[in-house]
C-alpha cells in the first residue's frame, strides 16, 4: 500500500499523488516551443518550498527524454549551495553535463568559458536543460550564470532564419526551478527569461485534495468522513507539502486501527498536535522568513483588523514574503487585490509564534481565595465580566506590558496585533485551571481574528476588531452575526479595541445587536488600550 509523502519528490509507485497533468503538459509545451523547429522557451518554474516543483519537472523530464530530437538533462544544484566561486560552479556544472551527455572531455575552467559547453559542435543536437534548486546558489553565482544564459538566448534570437539545430548554440530551452532569485529580482541586470511564460505551481484544488484521499480510502479500505477532508482542505488550502504531511499524520503516524473510520474528533486531536507540538520544515522555514527584521513589521501589520493591505508585486517586502509562501493573494472582484495569509494553519502558527515571542503565559491574574463566580462557574463564562477584568489588568500593568512591544516606525504606535496577542494569552492563562480550550481562528486570511473558547460543553465566539468609525462598526456587527451563524451559535461577542472611550460612547455602542434573519445576538464590548 502506498503512503503519503511530504518531503522530496513523489514516487508514483510508493506515494499518493495528484497527476497534475495539465501543469506537466504546459511545461512540456513551453520547453519544446510553439514551433519546436525554431526553439523552445527559457522559463522559470517557481513556487514556495514543498509545493511539488521538483516532482512536476521530473515528470516533464521523463516525458521529454523519450523525444529523439533532443537531449534532455535535469540537474539539482543543491550540492553547490556553499560554493561562492562562480568559476568553480561553472566548472562543476560543466562536469555534470559532460558526464550526462557522454561528451568528449571539455575543459571549462572559468565562467567566461561556460558558453562553449552549449556550442554547436560540442553538442550534437538541441539540449533541453532543467536546473533544480537554482536559487540555492550564491547570488553572485546566479548573476554570472544568468549573464551567460542571456548571451546564449540573445544569440539564438538573432539567428531567426536558422532552425534550432543549426544555431550557434544548441541550448534549445532551459527551465530554472526555484523560489525568488530565479526571476532575477536581486540581479540589477534583470533576467533573460520571459517571466510571462514562467510556470508557477499553484496549490492543489479542493477536488484534487478530495481525490488524493479517495485514493487512500480505495487502497487501504479505511473510510474517511467527508467532513474531515473538507476541514483539511479549509485549514491547509491545498498546500501540497502541508496537505501530504497531515495525510501522513492522519493515516500513518497516529492511525492505530485501519478498521475504524477516520472521524472528525480524531482529526481535531491530530490537528491540535500539528498546531502545537509537531515540527515541520515547511513551517519552520516560513517562520524563519517572517521573523526577519525587514519583514516582521509587515507581518505584524497584516494581523491588524482595520483594513486590508493592498498587494503590490513590486513592493520588495511583499514580493519576498509571497515568493517564500508566507503570504498569498486575495482577489476581490475584478480590480481589488489584497495580501492575505496562505492558509489558516500557517496564520495560526505565525500568530502563536509572535504571541509567545512577546508574552509568556501570565500568573497572578487573581488571588488564591478570590471569588470568581461573577466571571466563571462550573457551567458558564460571563464574557462581559471577563473583559472587564482584562481591561483592568491591562490598565494596571500597561507600562510593563507595552515596554518591549514593537512599534510602527511612522508614528511609534504599538501594533494592533500586540493587544490581540496579549489578550489571547491572558485568556489562556486566566482559564488554564478551568480546562477551557482557547484557540484563534482566521476565517478570511486577513482583516478578521476570532478567539474561540470551548468550556462546559459550550462554544463562546469572540471577534476582535479595532474601533475605527461608526460605518466600520456597523459592518463589524453584521460580520460578527454572519460568523456566529457559521459557528452555529446564537450569540457572539464583538471585542472592540480602542485607545480611549468615554462612558457616554461606551453606553451608546455597547448596545446588543440582534439580527432577526439569522437569529443571532451580537454583544459589542470595548477594551480601552490607552491610559484610563
Amino acid at each position: 500500500m502506498r503512503k503519503f509523502s511530504s518531503y522530496g519528490a513523489v514516487d508514483r509507485e510508493l506515494h499518493y499523488y495528484v497527476p497534475r497533468q495539465e501543469l506537466i503538459n504546459g511545461a512540456i509545451q513551453e520547453l519544446k516551443g510553439d514551433n519546436p523547429n525554431k526553439g523552445g522557451h527559457y522559463i522559470t518554474v517557481w513556487a514556495p518550498r514543498q509545493t511539488g516543483k521538483t516532482w512536476i519537472m521530473r515528470e516533464v523530464f521523463l516525458t521529454l527524454a523519450q523525444e529523439k530530437d533532443f537531449d534532455v538533462v535535469i540537474l539539482s544544484l543543491q550540492f553547490l549551495s556553499e560554493v561562492t566561486d562562480s568559476n568553480r560552479v561553472a566548472q562543476l556544472i560543466a562536469q555534470e553535463l559532460t558526464k550526462n551527455l557522454n561528451l568528449e572531455k571539455l575543459s571549462i575552467e572559468r565562467l567566461e568559458d561556460f558558453h562553449r559547453l552549449f556550442e554547436r559542435g560540442t553538442l550534437t543536437k538541441p539540449l533541453i536543460l532543467i536546473l533544480d534548486e537554482f536559487d540555492a546558489l550564491d547570488q553572485t553565482v546566479i548573476a554570472g550564470l544568468v549573464a551567460v544564459f542571456r548571451h546564449i538566448y540573445n544569440t539564438r534570437q538573432n539567428q531567426v532564419h536558422k532552425s534550432t539545430a543549426e544555431k550557434s548554440y544548441l541550448l534549445h530551452s532551459i527551465a530554472l526551478i526555484g523560489v525568488r532569485a530565479v526571476l532575477g529580482i536581486e540581479n540589477l541586470r534583470g533576467s533573460p527569461f520571459n517571466t510571462q511564460r514562467s510556470v508557477p505551481i499553484p496549490n492543489l484544488t479542493c477536488d484534487e485534495v478530495t481525490e488524493l484521499f479517495k485514493s487512500y480510502q480505495q487502497e487501504s479500505g479505511q473510510s474517511i468522513e467527508p467532513e474531515v477532508v473538507q476541514r483539511l482542505w479549509a485549514e491547509f488550502q491545498g498546500q501540497p507539502g502541508l496537505t501530504c504531511w497531515f495525510g501522513e499524520l492522519l493515516t500513518e503516524t497516529y492511525n492505530q486501527n485501519l478498521e475504524q473510520p477516520i472521524l472528525h474528533p480524531y482529526f481535531e486531536g491530530i490537528y491540535a498536535k500539528a498546531l502545537n507540538l509537531l515540527p515541520n520544515n515547511n513551517i519552520l522555514n516560513i517562520i524563519s522568513k517572517a521573523k526577519q527584521p525587514p519583514y516582521k513589521p509587515f507581518i505584524l501589520e497584516l494581523f491588524q483588523t482595520k483594513k486590508k493591505v493592498n498587494f503590490l508585486y513590486d513592493d520588495p517586502i511583499i514580493n519576498f514574503l509571497y515568493m517564500n509562501g508566507v503570504v498569498d493573494i486575495e482577489e476581490v472582484g475584478t480590480s481589488e487585490i489584497y495580501v492575505k495569509f496562505p492558509c489558516p494553519y500557517i496564520q495560526k502558527r505565525l500568530f502563536n509564534y509572535f504571541a509567545r515571542e512577546l508574552y509568556q503565559e501570565m500568573d497572578g491574574l487573581y488571588g488564591p481565595f478570590e471569588d470568581l463566580s461573577d466571571t466563571i462557574t462550573d457551567h458558564n463564562i460571563n464574557i462581559r465580566q471577563l473583559l472587564v477584568r482584562y481591561e483592568q489588568y491591562l490598565q494596571a500593568n500597561r507600562e510593563m506590558i507595552l515596554k518591549e512591544a514593537p512599534r510602527r516606525k511612522n508614528d511609534l504606535r504599538v501594533y494592533e496585533a500586540v493587544f490581540h496577542f496579549h489578550f489571547y494569552l491572558y485568556l489562556v492563562s486566566f482559564l488554564r485551571n478551568y480546562e477551557a480550550q482557547i484557540y484563534p481562528e482566521f476565517p478570511t486570511g486577513n482583516g478578521q481574528i476570532d478567539l474561540l473558547i470551548r468550556y462546559a460543553g459550550q462554544l463562546f465566539g469572540l471577534e476582535l476588531k479595532s474601533f475605527a468609525d461608526q460605518r466600520s462598526y456597523r459592518k463589524a456587527l453584521e460580520q460578527a452575526a454572519k460568523y456566529a451563524q457559521e459557528l452555529s451559535v446564537t450569540e457572539i461577542w464583538l471585542v472592540l479595541f480602542i485607545e480611549s472611550v468615554d462612558e457616554k460612547n461606551r453606553e451608546l455602542f455597547e448596545t446588543d445587536y440582534f439580527e432577526n434573519a439569522r437569529g443571532v445576538t451580537v454583544h459589542p464590548l470595548f477594551v480601552q488600550t490607552g491610559k484610563g
